[in-house]
């Protein structure tokens, strides 16, 4: 099944320090690309932004990580560093669509977050944002390796490596696309979900559980689309109206232990604050 596509699609993986999204680093990362023609790349392309990079996380790697991933100290010592190959991978994504295996709850939060940290703001406004894990939970309750083996019939042999992970999400969204054309599902609590079809736009739709102001859910958008607060004393309150009636509660926030890209929409909703 060809996928109706707009614009590239690029599946990715990543292989991580731990689960922190403040704290932790990406050790591996590689990426499928699909083309609206159909087109799959997964090697370098002409513009030399490979599709796969080992990444030295300038920091020890946990063995509970390396004894799940197989990445060392030892095997990054001498790769690059996320700054050193961040200019050409935001270039490779740039305007794509992002997916993935539970991407959207930890590795395009952590990827939005790595850039952050090297200075480039990597935005996901106007991306679709593709959680083939979402649609598998939703409509089979399964993981990634027993997914394979559902969708596809094949067996994930080198799970936990980001490559074969990353192709494998590509051709279970492939299968996805292909099963649940004009079905119809239900959340968790049982709210009706978009009906899926072979657009983007409702896929990604059908992958969002909340409508997050925020990629780690901190703020979410209320009923009247207004930016609320997701944790905390004063979650479900305005985090406007929060920031005007306690403005130390900004500062508490941004020197706390939160995601950069979270600190980063704190910043804009206070400058729109002060805005004449």
């Amino acid at each position: 099944m060809k996928l109706n596509l707009k614009r590239p699609l690029v599946f990715f993986d990543l292989e991580t320090t731990g689960t922190s999204i403040a704290q932790d680093r990406i050790v591996e990362i590689a990426l499928v690309k699909v083309m609206p023609d159909g087109s799959v790349h997964t090697k370098p392309s002409s513009t030399g932004a490979e599709n796969r990079f080992l990444i030295n996380p300038e920091m020890p790697i946990p063995l509970e990580s390396s004894l799940i991933h197989g990445i060392y100290d030892e095997h990054v010592a001498e790769a690059p560093t996320f700054k050193d190959i961040a200019d050409k991978l935001f270039i490779f994504l740039s305007d794509c669509d992002l997916g993935g295996f539970n991407s959207n709850r930890f590795d395009i939060p952590l990827l939005a977050e790595e850039f952050l940290r090297v200075g480039i703001d990597f935005s996901i406004e106007d991306r679709n944002l593709i959680d083939a894990q979402v649609i598998f939970h939703m409509m089979e309750q399964r993981t990634l390796k027993a997914g394979y083996k559902f969708y596809c019939g094949k067996s994930l042999d080198d799970a936990h490596e980001a490559l074969p992970d990353a192709m494998a999400t590509y051709e279970i969204f492939v299968e996805q696309m292909e099963r649940y054309q004009g079905q119809a599902a239900k959340d968790t609590q049982g709210n009706p979900l978009p009906t899926l079809t072979n657009d983007m736009e409702v896929v990604n739709k059908f992958c969002q559980r909340n409508r997050h102001a925020d990629l780690m859910g901190r703020f979410v958008y209320n009923a009247d689309d207004v930016v609320v607060f997701n944790f905390g004393k004063y979650k479900g309150q305005s985090v406007k109206g929060v920031l005007e009636s306690d403005p130390g509660y900004y500062g508490w926030m941004m020197k706390g232990d939160f995601p950069l890209y979270t600190k980063k929409v704190l910043k804009s909703l206070r400058a729109e604050l002060n805005r004449p």
